[in-house]
């Protein structure tokens, strides 16, 4: 046997797989192929997990900023000294939660940032 018509047995193998898999998947079109390798992105368990580290550090920064800047502004009043000292505990504690949460330790910076919340919210109670 000539080693072209084993060649174009191979290519028509080929075809046949390829055409194969479009039907079994019921593609039509190109975009279709590409929906389905956009959809491997979202169940990587590396991404959750990189998306879990961000909304952990983000929401962090935030309560500790707001937490700073409740106690900034309660300093300035006439309240009793425990109430800025509550606030800004709380946004030590949830500056630490982000701090946590960038290191990929997002279950121990959900409950710091419970946690800090709760020191803030015993600070109001103290008004």
């Amino acid at each position: 046997m000539s080693g072209r018509g084993d060649s174009e047995i191979s290519e028509a193998r080929e075809d046949e797989a390829i055409e194969g898999v479009e039907d079994v998947a019921g593609l039509d079109d190109v975009e279709d192929i590409e929906d389905i390798e956009n959809i491997d992105d979202v169940d990587d368990p590396a991404h959750e997990a990189r998306r879990a580290r961000w909304m952990a550090v983000g929401t962090g920064a935030l309560l500790a900023l707001a937490g700073l800047a409740a106690s900034t502004l309660r300093v300035t009043g006439s309240v009793p000294a425990v109430v800025p000292a509550a606030y800004a505990c709380g946004a030590a504690v949830c500056a630490f939660a982000a701090f946590l949460g960038s290191r990929g330790r997002t279950r121990r910076a959900l409950w710091l940032l419970i946690a800090g919340v709760m020191v803030m919210a015993m600070g109001d109670q103290f008004d």
